[in-house]
């Protein structure tokens, strides 16, 4: 019987070339920063209701109409049966309240009658260009004036347009010049209503660790920018409207999937900045501040009465930049610059 050989054990392997540990890819983060508030709150405004549900919801309001007016109708009458003074002052009362809810429904549907007048110029611009129209090209140049045509900050936007729409003489010619002459501050307005969104909820998700209340932040940020997006562009919504012009953004954007954080922009955010590796909640917070300007560059290009075309679109990396340059350090300039 012979003895076990004592000692290395040489192994020879076929070596692959250029494979060495430093060409190894990295090891995935399973626990990196995911953008959890802006991808629930996504999901709270752009749910849609199925049939069955709006059934049910058309339903009970019905229902719930009904048994409100009667009840309304029995407490005025028995108020009239023990004195017509008191009886009097419930049913002005009641008129008072009927008349705010018809102003409010009537402001509802002149907000939801603005988006639509955006919609129609914007499809009007497309379509001018398209077929090279000039005359249509005029007037949408005319709609897009008359919006602004009120507010005391656009005139000087407006007489330079005024002064050079004369010398233009193909429709894609003066698209730009009221592209350029006509929504250059409603642009900057609605950029600064996008960063100021971003460093809110970046903040907030970074410092607040209360359960929900990044989501909620977030979800109400997102809101208030969509809505108020829409007021500098002319079309001043309300509740309803803001809500689903809010829907409709955050939809699209789902659909697409620019929620998503496995993409190339939001991969880098989660990864490539030094406090997103040392803090959880400061990678969570920039995550989230990115994918706020992602919505608001989207609620943008909704809201705009005219496509982008002679000016560029804002990208969300010079939006990220500036609105997170200084709350979280260098780390914010280096991240805005991979996005």
């Amino acid at each position: 019987m012979t003895e076990p050989r004592k000692g290395a054990v040489l192994i020879e392997l076929d070596s692959v070339p250029g494979v060495t540990p430093a060409t190894a890819p990295p090891v995935p983060e399973a626990n990196g920063p995911q953008g959890l508030a802006m991808q629930r709150a996504a999901q709270a405004a752009g749910s849609r209701v199925n049939g069955l549900g709006r059934f049910f919801w058309a339903a009970f309001a019905a229902f719930a109409g009904f048994v409100l007016s009667v009840m309304a109708w029995d407490f005025i009458t028995g108020l009239f049966t023990r004195s017509d003074l008191l009886g009097t002052v419930a049913l002005v009362l009641l008129v008072i309240f009927l008349v705010a809810a018809a102003l409010i429904a009537l402001r509802e549907v002149a907000a939801f009658a603005r988006l639509r007048r955006l919609d129609a110029i914007r499809r009007g611009a497309e379509a001018a260009v398209a077929a090279r129209d000039l005359v249509a090209a005029r007037h949408v140049a005319d709609q897009v004036r008359a919006i602004y045509a009120a507010r005391p900050e656009m005139q000087a936007g407006i007489a330079s347009f005024e002064a050079r729409r004369g010398d233009q003489f193909d429709a894609d010619g003066l698209l730009a010049l009221a592209e350029s002459e006509l929504l250059a501050g409603p642009d900057q307005a609605a950029l600064a209503q996008v960063e100021l969104a971003t460093r809110r909820v970046a903040l907030v998700t970074a410092f607040v660790p209360l359960a929900l209340a990044d989501v909620a932040t977030a979800l109400i940020a997102n809101l208030g920018m969509i809505r108020r997006i829409a007021e500098i562009y002319g079309g001043r919504s309300g509740t309803l409207g803001s809500w689903r012009l809010t829907r409709t953004v955050l939809t699209h954007l789902a659909a697409t999937g620019a929620l998503a954080v496995g993409d190339d922009l939001i991969h880098s955010v989660a990864g490539g900045g030094l406090l997103s590796k040392l803090s959880r909640r400061f990678g969570e917070g920039v995550v989230n501040g990115a994918l706020t300007a992602r919505v608001g560059v989207a609620a943008i290009d909704v809201c705009r009465p005219l496509p982008f075309h002679a000016t560029p679109k804002p990208r969300v990396s010079g939006l990220v930049q500036r609105a997170l340059t200084g709350v979280f350090g260098a780390d914010a300039r280096t991240t805005g610059d991979q996005v």
